[in-house]
């Protein structure tokens, strides 16, 4: 699990690496409905609570601290985490049908998609995050806390 103390990109990149280290479970998953359906679900859970930490804390204190409300990198991370939670969806979908090979498919866009996601939120509102945040990521720290437990 991510370490809180690291500060905001550190504890974010080492959670975006949790959730790809779950989806290389699903992919190594074979044959096997049972264990492709667990580690999905795994997968599932980590990605929904790792947008719901960016929008519902993250996203909200570093509009706070620059102003930029409505626009600028939270606004289009958001748009991009409505377009992973759509193929998340016909994930699921594929799961529960029994459709490993469009699991597959539906995967490797997600993971392009991610991948693009994770340069942009890594190499620029993390780190302005960190510029931003620093005196306030205690109290950030607290709120996380309960999406870790």
């Amino acid at each position: 699990m991510a370490n809180l103390e690291a500060g905001v990109s550190a504890f974010f990149a080492e959670d975006h690496r949790h959730c790809d280290e779950i989806w290389a479970e699903v992919e190594g998953a074979g044959d096997d409905a049972g264990k492709l359906s667990v580690s999905f679900g795994r997968f599932h859970a980590a990605m929904e609570r790792h947008l719901r930490m960016e929008e519902e804390v993250l996203f909200p204190a570093f509009e706070a601290a620059t102003g930029m409300r409505g626009m600028g990198p939270t606004e289009v991370m958001r748009h991009e985490h409505r377009q992973m939670r759509a193929l998340l969806s016909d994930m699921a979908s594929a799961v529960t049908e029994g459709r490993r090979d469009a699991l597959l498919d539906l995967g490797d866009t997600l993971m392009m998609l991610i991948q693009q996601h994770n340069v942009k939120e890594e190499g620029m509102l993390y780190p302005m995050s960190d510029a931003h945040l620093s005196a306030e990521w205690p109290a950030l720290t607290a709120k996380l806390r309960t999406y870790l437990s």
